[in-house]
């Protein structure tokens, strides 16, 4: 829910301006916030009287999530690929940490794990990131999951949450670590939609080698 729309007195910079800013500084390249801030500060206030001080400025954002989720939904519903048929899914190695130690004094621990990178063939310690995103690599749904919990289960639970951006018809292009009968019914009769995916050795054509 907005803040604009809550009880009590309202925010000075509004849940608009703060979408417009948050635009704003990934436009103008600006990863760092404290930097953002300096510099909205000193060139913005003219159209952004009302700009908090960093330790606000971060507070609203975090609080924000889900509003600028929608906001990015939107946005990106507006551009010609999130019409196309063809989905892409496929989930990546977000190492979090190297040495024992990192690992135990981390605030990521309880969240993170350990897992194995087949295409660098070495273990790491962290998230594995996961992508469902147009053939361009928009991302459509995105999450991040302990390496130890399976591909197919990760990918459902997403699937599952934001089912509403999955359109009946649309094809979603993986690769083997999708096989799996219960999560290709899954795909099919829950949303409607279509998998496709390398053949295994171990089963009769479909699809060949993609």
């Amino acid at each position: 829910v907005s803040r604009d729309r809550r009880p009590g007195r309202k925010p000075s910079l509004s849940d608009a301006e703060l979408l417009c800013l948050v635009v704003a500084q990934q436009l103008l390249g600006f990863s760092s916030e404290t930097r953002w801030i300096r510099y909205a500060r000193t060139h913005l206030t003219g159209m952004f009287p009302s700009i908090p001080q960093q330790s606000g400025y971060n507070k609203r954002l975090r609080a924000a999530g889900t509003l600028i989720s929608a906001t990015i939904t939107a946005l990106a519903k507006d551009t010609p690929s999130w019409h196309d048929v063809l989905r892409l899914v496929d989930s990546t190695p977000l190492p979090c940490g190297m040495s024992r130690e990192t690992v135990k004094r981390s605030d990521l621990s309880g969240h993170a794990g350990y897992g194995y990178c087949a295409s660098h063939s070495r273990y790491f310690w962290g998230f594995r990131l996961y992508l469902i995103s147009t053939p361009e690599g928009m991302p459509v749904i995105w999450g991040l999951a302990n390496p130890k919990i399976g591909e197919r289960e990760v990918t459902q639970a997403l699937l599952e949450k934001d089912h509403h951006l999955v359109r009946a018809g649309q094809v979603i292009l993986g690769d083997k670590g999708f096989s799996g009968k219960d999560f290709e019914r899954f795909i099919t009769e829950d949303l409607g939609a279509h998998l496709i995916r390398p053949d295994r050795k171990d089963e009769k054509p479909r699809f060949g080698k993609l």
